[in-house]
């Protein structure tokens, strides 16, 4: 069931090149979003959760579910897990992959790359899930698949920043012609 989060925080994004978890498994394209815990788009997050699962189990779906948010094996997680990194402590958090690379868009919808050097983990962004229910030979989750990424506006980047904006710079007047 197809979810759009807006204006959530980018974390660990993998949009332009697909990657694999601690070099295992197939590589994927993958971005985590922040969200605070009276976004209003949590309602919509736990509402598509709530109905893939009803859809999936059926009339078992309120003890699964339960046991899957005790397990931390639904999408939508408590950011305190990971108050290690930056962002998180306090927050709700949703990871999302995909094996077929993300639409990526600016705030005017044309596509970036990943020269652009938007988006950026810090940077906010307008985000499409799939929320599904798996169950199959390697156990039951309620997952989020990612469909596209919108940059939305600027945020403090996460470890490593981002380029140097032009205005960082001086004018030089005089070019330096001898290098020592």
């Amino acid at each position: 069931m197809k979810v759009k989060i807006n204006n959530v925080r980018l974390a660990f994004p993998q949009l332009f090149e697909a990657t694999t978890v601690n070099g295992e498994g197939k590589p994927a394209f993958s971005a985590t979003f922040i969200l605070p815990q009276n976004h209003p788009d949590i309602a919509a997050l736990n509402s598509a959760i709530d109905k893939v699962a009803e859809e999936k189990w059926g009339p078992k779906t309120g003890d699964i579910l339960k046991a899957l948010r005790a397990a931390g094996k639904v999408a939508l997680r408590n950011g305190d897990e990971k108050s290690n990194y930056s962002g998180f402590a306090g927050n709700l958090y949703v990871s999302a992959r995909n094996a077929v690379r993300p639409t990526v868009l600016d705030a005017n919808r044309t596509p970036l790359t990943q020269a652009d050097g938007r988006p950026y983990a810090g940077c906010y962004v307008n985000a499409i899930l799939d929320i599904w229910a798996q169950d199959n030979g390697y156990g039951k989750r309620i997952n989020a698949s990612l469909g596209g990424v919108q940059f939305y506006r600027d945020g403090d980047a996460f470890a490593g920043g981002g380029a140097a904006s032009t205005d960082e710079f001086d004018a030089v007047d005089e070019p330096v012609s001898d290098l020592v």
